[in-house]
């Protein structure tokens, strides 16, 4: 139990009268730092959150800390007044993940070189991370007749030739909304990646011209109007600071993965995959392990390939099955599918089946090609 207080206060156990007098000696040592506050806000509550430091046993509370911790750190924690180093919180999620990089290899999150930089839980600077409009009302005013429409294509319509998608539904909380961005911005902080919701086309690379959804060696399926407004639908409301109701955690064996922070429906929409567009034939030798195929083109110097190591957004840390694991194909509950939006090709992110709020997002990375090694992912 010692090593358990030094992480973090855990609430006092309620005992009977008879357990009164028997109490062991870690339980005494426990009731001495019952009484310990957060340093930052002064409060007690939230003890399963409170961290104490391991040199000076004063309380803090992991999203009173900046950056903000997105789950009680494992091993030694010190304070920044206990610390030689400035950002001494900072640098010591950047050894677990070095660490991690160093002596485990993994899917998916392959981060190296890492530098974290202090991310506030602060409105006004979460909105400026993502560009959030400002505006006085959370969504756009919508005519009688287009509520209803969107009231009928809100729900899970069912016909004969298929299923329509849905928009994700925003976590109503917007406090909780805050810290859902503000775990997306700290682990796309942590791999130096700009946060876009779009695909970028970067001078030097493939221009938006090639990216021509006739080009596709075996034809691509063409997103579908109704599906197409509700694509449109959650960019917008990402635009307005709705957010998918996701949540960033670090995990020593996976990286940086995705959790959902409310039971997700069949056929939500995710996220669509975005990143610098380039042509495979300029990535055939990158080492990155985040590529996402756009364009499989008859002449293969027409491909073109995803790289979300400069922008991107959550879809770079949902991870991916283990295609050689008995139990791999049951994790998957999101699926990569391409389609022909306007003429051009776009990667989506649709969950698979329903969700449940607490379940980490897979998805498999050999859905196209099947090359993909990922016999060491967990």
């Amino acid at each position: 139990m010692a090593a358990l207080r030094k992480r973090t206060r855990a609430p006092t156990p309620v005992r009977s009268k008879l357990d009164e007098g028997f109490g062991s000696e870690s339980e005494e040592e426990e009731q001495d730092y019952s009484d310990v506050c957060c340093e930052k806000c002064g409060s007690g509550q939230h003890s399963a959150e409170l961290l104490l430091c391991d040199k000076c046993d004063l309380g803090f509370h992991i999203f009173c800390l900046r950056p903000v911790l997105v789950a009680v750190p494992k091993g030694q924690w010190f304070c920044p007044s206990c610390s030689n180093q400035k950002n001494l919180t900072s640098m010591k999620l950047i050894q677990m993940i070095m660490h991690f990089c160093c002596n485990v290899t993994f899917g998916y999150h392959a981060v190296m070189g890492l530098r974290i930089e202090d991310f506030p839980l602060v409105q006004t600077k979460i909105i400026n991370f993502f560009r959030i409009q400002r505006c006085s009302q959370s969504s756009e005013k919508l005519s009688p007749e287009s509520k209803k429409r969107r009231k009928r294509t809100s729900g899970l319509v069912v016909s004969k030739k298929r299923r329509r998608l849905l928009p994700f539904t925003p976590t109503e909380d917007p406090m909780r909304r805050l810290e859902q961005m503000a775990s997306l911005a700290t682990a796309l902080t942590a791999t130096g990646t700009e946060f876009s919701n779009e695909l970028t086309y970067v001078a030097g690379m493939a221009p938006r011209s090639a990216n021509c959804a006739a080009l596709e060696r075996d034809g691509m399926q063409i997103l579908p109007k109704d599906d197409a407004e509700m694509l449109n639908l959650c960019k917008n409301m990402m635009e307005q600071g709705e957010w998918p109701p996701l949540m960033v955690v670090f995990d020593p064996q996976e990286g940086f993965t995705v959790e959902a922070d409310r039971n997700i429906r069949d056929l939500t929409i995710i996220t669509e995959y975005v990143g610098d567009v380039d042509y495979l034939r300029n990535r055939e030798h990158d080492d990155g392990d985040s590529m996402m195929t756009l364009l499989t083109a008859s002449n293969p110097s027409k491909s073109l390939v995803i790289c979300p190591d400069k922008h991107s957004n959550v879809a770079r840390f949902i991870n991916g099955i283990n295609n050689h694991a008995p139990g791999g194909k049951k994790k998957q509950n999101v699926k990569c599918v391409r389609f022909n939006v306007n003429g051009e090709c776009r990667v989506l992110l649709i969950a698979s089946r329903d969700i449940r709020k607490g379940e980490r997002l897979y998805y498999d990375y050999n859905g196209y090609e099947n090359e993909y090694p990922t016999e060491h992912f967990v």
